[in-house]
């Protein structure tokens, strides 16, 4: 079988812009494999996946095995029209979330738990609460298995547009629709509290005031002291530097 000259989806949070792969005929690639490769960014599926994967397998580029499952999520048809995830894939997953949450939700502390266990280094406690509460769209304190899916979808296989609404979204901490300075400040000092004390160079202590002052000027386009959502899409995806910035989450999902 020839190979496909085609790009996996990174799974950061706001994609590859403008750089669509493209097959031999000129076709745009619209639904990338779930690649071991891929899928091991994000902290959230390494988590799910760890309790499935075999031992001893193999965590090169080739595509992840995924073995076959008896049970499967109520609505199957309907979370994969709602995702970009195949059916086995949404199989996978889902035998994994069982696994590790036997009720069926995840809940706060467990989000804390797996930060914990990938960022020792750091403390992750306040931005596993900020992420959590950007997944549980309803707040009622619980995560289901839809939600999950359909969130993990747009961070690892959305368009630039869908994932910046759903970075605004962790940004607009209260979820009144707008984003402040001290929303911003917190979202980035958490990330910062995180992994900023164990990267190279070593960063400042005032770096994510920096970032966030810089960024704010350029997002607040009437100067009325808060960012809607129309001002952050657009500035984001006209500021080359805003976009290469924003990458930082690719490490912290």
């Amino acid at each position: 079988m020839e190979k496909e000259v085609m790009k996996v989806s990174d799974g950061s949070l706001l994609g590859d812009p403008g750089r669509t792969p493209l097959s031999k005929d000129g076709v745009k690639w619209q639904r990338p494999r779930l690649t071991r490769q891929a899928l091991m960014r994000c902290c959230l599926v390494k988590w799910i996946l760890s309790s499935t994967a075999p031992q001893g397998s193999d965590s090169s580029d080739s595509e992840l095995e995924l073995s076959t499952v008896r049970h499967q999520p109520e609505g199957l048809d309907q979370l994969q029209a709602q995702t970009k995830f195949t059916k086995k894939e949404l199989q996978s997953l889902y035998r994994g979330f069982k696994n590790e949450c036997p009720t069926g939700l995840v809940d706060e502390d467990t989000f804390k738990l797996i930060y914990s266990q990938f960022f020792p280094q750091g403390d992750s406690t306040t931005y596993a609460h900020f992420l959590f509460n950007a997944f549980d769209a309803d707040g009622n304190g619980a995560i289901r298995f839809e939600d999950f899916v359909v969130g993990l979808s747009i961070l690892l296989r959305g368009t630039v547009h869908e994932k910046l609404k759903w970075a605004f979204n962790l940004y607009d901490i209260n979820k009144d629709g707008y984003i402040t300075k001290e929303e911003m400040l917190a979202i980035m000092k958490s990330i910062y509290d995180m992994m900023g004390r164990h990267t190279y160079p070593i960063l400042r202590e005032d770096a994510p005031l920096e970032h966030v002052e810089r960024f704010f000027q350029k997002m607040d386009r009437n100067q009325d002291g808060v960012v809607t959502i129309d001002e952050f899409l657009e500035t984001c995806q006209k500021d080359e530097n805003i976009m290469s910035s924003m990458q930082l989450f690719e490490n912290v999902i």
